[in-house]
């Protein structure tokens, strides 16, 4: 009975770092892509991070809605893809980078745009998935 318990929740980890794993490897390569793809047209990596986390706030948001099969989507989307699309320590590299070329206003600038439109993005999220999901759950 013991092993049988022990084999359940072992299959149950494999699933969770399978899901964490299947969102981390898309999550990664388009950080990485947005960097070298976007980067150039967004001012640089500042425009290419502020981009990613403002996508990946509002899909947190949205995660954070009454969404069915929740824990499985938060491990996936969540953790896996937004966690290795979003980045805080490029922002505050970014930030540095700033401070240290003579520009701490664009430092400020940035660190201000970032937390407000990220915020609102967060937002946007949560209040489609609440529209999307409420009408179902009705």
């Amino acid at each position: 009975m013991a092993d049988q318990l022990e084999a359940r929740r072992l299959s149950f980890e494999l699933r969770e770092l399978l899901l964490v794993g299947l969102g981390a490897v898309p999550g990664a390569w388009l950080r990485w892509q947005s960097g070298v793809q976007l980067g150039p047209h967004l001012g640089g990596s500042a425009g290419a991070d502020l981009l990613v986390n403002l996508v990946g706030a509002f899909i947190l948001g949205f995660l954070a809605g009454p969404i069915p099969r929740r824990t499985s989507l938060v491990l996936l989307l969540g953790i896996g893809f937004c966690g290795c699309l979003t980045t805080f320590s490029s922002w505050m590299l970014d930030v540095a980078k700033l401070i240290q070329a003579g520009k701490p206003a664009w430092g400020l600038v940035l660190i201000a745009v970032s937390l407000v439109l990220g915020i609102a993005c967060a937002a946007a999220g949560l209040a489609l998935s609440r529209s999307v999901f409420r009408s179902r759950l009705d």
